[in-house]
């Protein structure tokens, strides 16, 4: 409604140009009558040969508006240098480069070599000794000698469960690796968004000052002829620092996220050469929520990994029961004293009256049942994840449409009209102004909007574990 608040504040000053446009179209050859173009800035329509009844004239504002070039437009894609990385080519250089996902693949490794440790036996010990020559005025001593082989025999398939333990401990670590690889890749995707935001943003800022500073100084013309006052003039010039605070503040913030995402990629220092292209308008999810959360509860590797958790933790508790049986000690031993051979063997079993492992078994228990408890948790908390990024999509989805459809349009044919009307003095410098900061004020909100949606489809991504983005 503003925009046709500014066509009828224009409506009495500029009559006369109405008229006056009027006729010269007359003196032209023009009908009486002829149709006009649309109000919101459409081209006039080619006459068909019926006739068709007058309509009325459309106004010289109206008739600027539908010639006026159109300004920065939030929903084009931003320029790119060749060579300018794309969302899955950024996240696929920080799955070879991160280091925190790197380290995370080498102590999965680390991880996995435990099971050669925990899948070896007992080693079997060889002693041999023997004693010194004695020499007497009676006798001589002769030399005595013995060797010993001793081995323990593991009972209760401890190394079964030793084997299980670490073969789910291997399970689950690979399960965590995956959920780094899962939340980093949001960083990351956030971090392109922000940087994506920010370069359309400082090109939009930079195309607002040049088209304003243009303006000013087409005002500055007509301060030096008298057609505008000092003040109105100065306070035109003044407004030119906000869009350039607007530039600066955007080209820091693009530097920054810049630098930001190469760091994530893991690159050890940021290059100035460095760029991404992409579409700041978000698309659209076809997913219903019953459907996202189907795929959450098949891929999300943190519920995997509270899953590879009680395998663990049985493995253990396992584990810990055989380790409470005893162990026997074979042993066999060959003796030689002088002129006599001996030989024997010994059996030591431990009698295990007191220490029956009975403090593990009750701890691994009990961490068996608590592993029950958080897998229902993490269960929980991935349908809360999903819940709440579909939320924020359908919302932020929502505004962002009406930005692109209806809002941005509009301040557009505001901001030409106000600008013609000041021009040809229908509207005071402060109603342009404020028109001005409107569309200014719009365009941050489409960026906002827009980012906001892009930043929702990243999180519900995450929260599937699976790529929602095109």
């Amino acid at each position: 409604m503003k925009h046709l608040l500014l066509l009828a504040l224009l409506t009495p000053t500029l009559h006369a140009q109405a008229a006056g446009s009027a006729a010269a179209g007359a003196a032209a050859g023009a009908p009486p009558g002829a149709p006009a173009a649309a109000a919101h800035g459409t081209a006039p329509a080619t006459q068909s040969a019926t006739p068709q009844s007058p309509a009325t004239p459309q106004s010289p504002a109206a008739n600027y508006a539908a010639t006026a070039t159109s300004g920065p437009d939030p929903r084009k894609p931003p320029t790119a240098r060749p060579g300018a990385y794309t969302m899955q080519q950024i996240v696929d250089l920080a799955q070879a480069k991160n280091p925190t996902l790197l380290a995370a693949q080498t102590n999965l490794r680390a991880v996995r070599a435990q099971e050669l440790q925990a899948g070896v036996r007992a080693n079997p010990y060889f002693t041999v000794y023997g004693t010194d020559v004695t020499e007497s005025s009676d006798a001589v001593s002769p030399y005595a000698y013995s060797v010993q082989l001793s081995r323990l025999f593991e009972r209760g398939e401890k190394r079964r469960w030793r084997l299980d333990a670490a073969r789910a401990t291997t399970a689950q670590t690979q399960a965590q690796l995956e959920d780094t690889i899962r939340q980093t890749t949001l960083t990351i995707r956030l971090a392109f968004t922000k940087m994506l935001a920010a370069k359309v943003a400082l090109e939009l800022s930079n195309a607002s000052l040049k088209d304003f500073r243009h303006e000013v100084e087409i005002n500055h013309d007509r301060y030096i002829a008298g057609d505008l006052g000092r003040l109105d003039f100065e306070r035109l010039d003044l407004q030119l620092g906000s869009f350039e605070s607007d530039a600066a503040t955007n080209e820091i913030a693009l530097l920054q996220a810049a630098a930001q995402l190469q760091t994530l990629i893991g690159l050890d220092t940021p290059s100035n050469s460095f760029d991404i292209t992409g579409d700041l308008i978000p698309p659209t999810v076809t997913q219903t929520l019953s459907q996202l959360l189907a795929l959450a509860l098949a891929a999300r590797p943190d519920l995997t990994a509270s899953q590879r958790a009680i395998d663990l933790a049985q493995a253990n508790a396992r584990l810990a029961q055989a380790n409470g049986t005893a162990d026997p000690v074979l042993e066999a031993e060959y003796d030689r004293a002088g002129p006599l051979n001996t030989a024997g063997f010994s059996i030591v079993i431990p009698l295990r009256f007191s220490d029956r492992n009975q403090g593990n078994k009750l701890t691994t228990r009990l961490q068996a049942d608590a592993s029950q408890f958080t897998a229902a948790a993490a269960r929980n908390q991935v349908a809360s994840d999903v819940d709440q990024a579909y939320i924020a999509y359908t919302h932020s989805l929502g505004l962002s449409q009406r930005f692109s459809q209806h809002y941005l349009d509009e301040s557009t044919d505001i901001l030409s009209i106000a600008q013609f009307a000041f021009e040809h003095g229908g509207i005071t410098l402060i109603d342009y102004l404020d028109a001005l900061r409107d569309a200014r004020t719009a365009t941050s909100d489409a960026l906002n909007a827009f980012a906001n949606t892009w930043n929702a489809i990243h999180q519900l991504s995450a929260a599937t574990a699976t790529n929602l983005a095109p």
